[in-house]
């Protein structure tokens, strides 16, 4: 199998990334299991900028496969090491993109980095994130098992790395995307608030779970958002889907 569907969903959410301005020069990976057990799965090129990115350029990896970082399209390291240790030991989880985006990174540099529930961005994610506080440099093979283990709860989606950045599951390409973005939303906004310097509205906990579970059965909120992000790229004459 080609995967051309698949293929062309990451490839959007590529090239969205950039222009959100969640990129970092040629680092950070997204990646989407192919098989059912999660242990095959598409991820970007090793260091190719996410603005150039097409479907053609995914790599098909194996997380099984001890040969993979010997081959001559062998990914980064480093997404070897999260990417196929989540694939492999978390077979719930779809697709997982890791990037250092500007707000997250900043909240996740905080000495405490719990993100308060003030308004409904923020509320969607109540409860619903893990916090690694055990930063142990570059994320190599070792570092990515350490978090699998982390990651096991499937209603607790989004992984803030303490001192490092922020890592987001889902059950699709779209599903992750659309949670990655409002993730750094969520973020600019308690950031900002923060920098006021003045007293925070902080819902309950009563409402801030509500509001959590109410947008997570929002119907179709994710695929119409990731709809629209590629119709826009069609209509640029975006070449993304290569």
């Amino acid at each position: 199998m080609d995967y051309q569907n698949e293929r062309a969903d990451l490839a959007t959410a590529f090239r969205w990334a950039a222009r959100d301005n969640m990129h970092e020069a040629v680092a950070n990976h997204f990646s989407l299991a192919v098989s059912a057990d999660g242990s095959q799965f598409l991820m970007n090129p090793n260091q190719m900028h996410f603005s150039r990115i097409k479907a053609s350029d995914m790599l098909l990896i194996d997380a099984n496969d001890p040969q993979t970082m010997a081959r001559d399209n062998a990914p980064d390291p480093t997404a070897w090491g999260l990417h196929a240790s989540v694939h492999r030991l978390c077979p719930h989880i779809k697709c997982l993109m890791h990037v250092h985006s500007d707000y997250a990174t900043v909240l996740a540099s905080l000495a405490d980095s719990v993100m308060l529930p003030i308004d409904q961005n923020t509320a969607t994610f109540f409860n619903r994130i893990v916090y690694d506080e055990q930063f142990g440099g570059l994320a190599f093979e070792s570092e990515g098992i350490r978090c699998a283990g982390m990651l096991k709860d499937p209603l607790k989606q989004v992984m803030l790395m303490c001192n490092h950045g922020v890592l987001v599951a889902g059950d699709s390409v779209a599903d992750a995307y659309s949670r990655l973005y409002h993730f750094e939303r969520a973020a600019g906004t308690f950031i900002r608030a923060l920098q006021t310097g003045r007293p925070l509205r902080v819902l309950s906990d009563e409402i801030a779970e509500k509001t959590a579970v109410e947008m997570a059965g929002y119907p179709q909120k994710a695929d119409r958002h990731f709809g629209e992000l590629k119709r826009v790229l069609d209509e640029s004459g975006s070449n993304y889907a290569e």
